[in-house]
This record gives C-alpha cells, structure tokens and sequence, in this order.
C-alpha cells in the first residue's frame, strides 16, 4: 500500500510586483492557514517517509513549517525543481521514480497540476486546491511504478475553510 499527500503550497505574497513568481513567499494569512494544517495532520498522525517540494519559496516554506510541525526532519526534505511549473505527466513521471522504501510520501507544489492530479489518479472530480489544501490518496500497489490513470482511491480532502476538519 502506498499514500500520497497533494498539498498545495500556502497563499503568497503578490505585494511586490517586480518579483519573480519563484521568489513570492507567503503572505500572513498563508502563514496561518499553514499553522492549522500543521495542526490538523499532526492531530491525525501523519508522518510521511519522504518528502518532496518544489524549491519556489512559497511552496519549500509551506513544506518546512509542516515538516515542522509533524516532526519530519527539515534537512530530509527532498527538493525536485521539476515540481514547479509541472504538468500532470511531469509529476506522474516525478511520482514513478520514488523509492519503494518510501511508503506514505507528501508532495508540496502547485496548481493547476495538483488539483489536475486528483483527477487522473482516482475517479474523484476535485474543482480547485485551495492554498495549503491536502489530498490523501491511496494506492493498493508494491511500486510507485505501478501508478497509472485512476490507479489510486481517493480518501480525503482538507483545506483551511474546511469546518468539517
């Protein structure tokens, strides 16, 4: 058995306009929803065994501040510039090569290609991952190789307006 989190990176910063999209960091509200979702997957006890993150800053700082909270060890956390600006078949191809040691693995990125990935790895319809929205996904199969078109069961969805968490 194999899990994927999908979680989106917390809401940036858009105040300097000269800044390079890769540069934009979190603004105060991404810092706030991001300490509730910390909250909510330690709460639950997720603690994946590998973590990997586009290095954009906004995304590398939402996968810190969770590694963080949860007790994953910052310096562990797997950078893959193929993350940033990915299309679906990137992270597919992103997702096939992790190691099969690595049973329960958090993916922190972007949209509009995690919200795109639910779609094509379970038979869920998702609109929008909203800013440090996680899905869990799971997968009955011995490889990461093995991942295909809806191959994987969808089993939650969570987001910081999420009333239900």
């Amino acid at each position: 058995m194999k899990t994927l989190y999908l979680m989106r990176h917390a809401k940036s910063s858009w105040d300097d306009s000269t800044q390079k999209d890769f540069d934009r960091t979190l603004n105060e509200r991404g810092k706030k929803d991001l300490l509730e979702m910390g909250k909510r997957l330690k709460k639950k006890g997720i603690k994946p065994d590998l973590i990997i993150s586009s290095p954009a800053l906004r995304a590398l700082k939402t996968a810190k501040e969770i590694a963080k909270e949860i007790g994953y060890p910052e310096k562990s956390i797997v950078q893959e510039f193929d993350v940033y600006n990915a299309s679906i078949e990137d992270l597919i191809f992103i997702i096939r090569n992790i190691d099969n040691k690595f049973e329960d693995v958090m993916l922190f990125g972007h949209n509009p290609s995690f919200t795109g990935m639910v779609g094509y790895l379970t038979n869920q319809f998702i609109d929008n991952i909203p800013t440090a929205g996680i899905v869990k996904i799971n997968f009955d199969l011995l490889s990461w190789k093995q991942i295909t078109h809806q191959s994987g069961q969808f089993i939650s969805f969570d987001f910081p307006k999420n009333q239900t968490a």
